[in-house]
């Protein structure tokens, strides 16, 4: 079979998976978003210091049921001592933070109004706020219709940024647009932006800085799971695509000397995906991967490497629930947390599911102890986010 009808099977068949995994990604940009929505708050991404947690999603804790963006700053027992609402435009949500010494750098997404909100017209943000939750600066990006950053790197004279900008509902701006890499400097003016793929489906969801190249990761426009190498004035080098993943393709890469590693799902000619972890050398060339078959429809959506060189990963399952209603397919959702030697292999595997749905959303690793952020929905339809701490050993030492 050749290469051309491989990519067509793999596009029909990630379309018919979509709706099915989306959810577990970005979670505030898509979860209840309506003025009929029970209470929801989600973290989408944490990061810390020596004296305190700091975590971005969003909620709709307002009279309109509006979904906001928010900044929460925690002390290291997890008690709230600050949480900031992102309160310009319509809806908005956070989906990745970082510190840069004294600063606070938020990335996300917004509509401007309800008439951008109809017309599903949302542009990208980037938010710098003080250690306090106070806004520094604030600047939005967009070159088409939807425009989000997924996730930020904070370097020595600035900050690189990944997302999207793509078509939606209606035509508008330049006619660039797919996977976007930008870099910003400390005062938030924009350096340089450059755009990957076409403008309807392609989509870096994160980025690491390694030597004198970035390396982004994500999905091309033919669904096909993508690594990306610039030089540092983000001057496109080379690429190399994975053939069977999901629509998401790849969503987090770190780095270990100068092997990259990325995580995402596998899928083995079927609609049901299992979590995976691929290696790559520092110019992209494909070494190894490792493929966990859990249960139903899973990925792994984050990762990061401890002190000892270990690889953890955070996903979710997608598992049929037997009902006795025969006229429709009922689903829940557990959590992964995973654990894998810099060979990968195996340490352990193990799953989360005390609620309804749970999710893990990050992972940040403390006094070595990984620190996950995720959400749980419940009975009554309401989500909320929570901290779960894991010891090396994935052990469950609390839930906040």
């Amino acid at each position: 079979m050749n290469r051309k009808i491989l990519k067509t099977l793999k596009v029909i068949t990630a379309l018919c998976i979509v709706f099915l995994l989306v959810e577990t990604i970005y979670v505030g940009y898509s979860i209840l978003n309506n003025k009929e929505s029970l209470y929801f708050d989600s973290v989408n991404s944490i990061t810390s210091n020596n004296n305190y947690y700091y975590a971005v999603g969003s909620n709709n804790d307002n009279d309109n049921n509006y979904e906001k963006a928010k900044l929460s700053g925690y002390n290291m027992n997890k008690e709230k001592v600050f949480e900031k609402i992102f309160n310009k435009g319509y809806n908005s949500a956070y989906f990745d933070v970082e510190l840069d010494d004294d600063y606070i750098i938020a990335v996300g997404s917004y509509e401007e109004s309800e008439e951008d909100h109809n017309h599903l017209i949302r542009k990208a943000l980037i938010v710098k706020y003080d250690l306090d939750g106070n806004i520094i600066f604030e600047k939005d990006f967009g070159l088409l219709d939807n425009s989000k950053f997924t996730s930020i790197n904070v370097t020595s004279d600035g900050y690189l940024v990944t997302g999207q900008s793509v078509y939606k509902s209606t035509k508008i701006g330049s006619d660039d647009g797919g996977a976007i890499i930008a870099k910003y400097d400390k005062d938030g003016n924009l350096l340089w932006n450059k755009t990957y793929g076409n403008n309807k489906s392609a989509i870096f969801n994160d980025l690491v800085v390694m030597g004198d190249y970035i390396y982004t990761v994500g999905v091309d426009e033919n669904y096909l799971g993508l690594i990306c190498r610039y030089d540092l004035e983000g001057n496109f080098i080379n690429f190399n695509d994975y053939m069977w993943t999901d629509s998401i393709g790849f969503s987090d890469i770190a780095f270990i000397d100068n092997r990259l590693f990325v995580c995402g799902a596998n899928k083995s000619g079927d609609n049901w995906t299992n979590s995976m972890i691929v290696e790559y050398d520092d110019e992209c060339n494909y070494v190894r991967e490792v493929v966990y078959e859990g249960t139903g429809i899973n990925r792994f959506n984050k990762i990061a490497v401890d002190s000892n060189s270990n690889i953890i990963a955070i996903g979710s399952m997608k598992l049929k629930k037997e009902t006795s209603d025969k006229t429709a397919d009922v689903f829940n959702y557990d959590a992964i947390i995973g654990k894998y030697k810099e060979s990968l292999e195996k340490v352990s595997v193990v799953t989360y599911g005390e609620e309804k749905d749970d999710f893990f959303t990050d992972i940040t690793i403390v006094n070595n102890n990984y620190l996950v952020s995720g959400y749980s929905s419940y009975e009554d339809g309401s989500y909320m986010s929570k901290f779960l701490r894991y010891s090396e050993a994935l052990k469950l030492l609390g839930v906040e």
